[in-house]
């Protein structure tokens, strides 16, 4: 799942500086999950601006809405009629819906909520955790299931670095060293002879190098008809 934090409410309030009629769009998918943007988040974060607003003595509306998913045109469209009269709406949703948001509602400016850390999953109840680099070119299968991208913070590919101790990071011992993690991975697996293979150095052309990525699935296209 997509994980992100909501922007400082100073900075909020900075970026909206000067518009008069606002809707706060939050998504019911991952960042409902991660606690930053669903239901209650928009709520919440709409009261105070609200409240920050009738400090000040402005003449402010601000709306509420909750999207099943930003990140799907379909459902975004389904807002439509909420966005008359607005001049300005406050995505909480990731980078991608705040993108599409603006696709699909040209005439009125997207302001990002939210910061979007990365690709992770819960590690405990609040607690929200980067798994996944988005490289494009997965080795999972020789790193026991550890990414080793985004959990080494050197994003080291073939061992750790000279700095790690005691199984902690030297970049940062709070965390736990992902060459170490990998290494008791492998062995439970039965598997420590993998730690013998030399990765190559990442293609990056798979990830951000060239512009936006792309995948097509030919069997889910429509066609022209079936368009019309």
């Amino acid at each position: 799942m997509i994980i992100a934090e909501r922007k400082g409410l100073d900075r909020i309030i900075e970026m909206l500086d000067g518009r008069r009629s606002i809707l706060v769009a939050g998504c019911r998918s991952c960042v409902s999950v991660c606690q930053a943007g669903g239901e209650r988040e928009v709520v919440a974060l709409a009261e105070a601006l609200r409240l920050h607003a009738a400090s000040k003595g402005m003449d402010r509306s601000i709306d509420t809405v909750t999207i099943e998913r930003q990140c799907e045109k379909e459902w975004v469209m389904e807002i439509a009629p909420l966005i008359e009269g607005k001049d300005a709406i406050l995505s909480m949703a990731c980078g991608v819906g705040a993108q599409i948001m603006q696709q699909a509602f040209t005439d009125v400016q997207v302001f990002p909520g939210l910061n979007t850390e990365g690709m992770g999953a819960p590690e405990v109840q609040g607690v929200y955790e980067e798994r996944c680099g988005g490289c494009g070119d997965c080795v999972l299968h020789l790193t026991g299931g550890i990414c080793p991208v985004a959990r080494c913070s050197k994003s080291l590919l073939n061992g750790p670095c000279g700095g790690s101790q005691d199984g902690r990071c030297e970049i940062d011992p709070e965390k736990p060293c992902a060459w170490d993690m990998i290494y008791r991975s492998l062995v439970r697996l039965g598997r420590p002879d993998l730690l013998e293979i030399n990765i190559p150095p990442k293609d990056w052309s798979h990830s951000h190098h060239g512009g936006p990525r792309r995948v097509v699935r030919k069997r889910a296209v429509l066609s022209e008809e079936e368009v019309a």
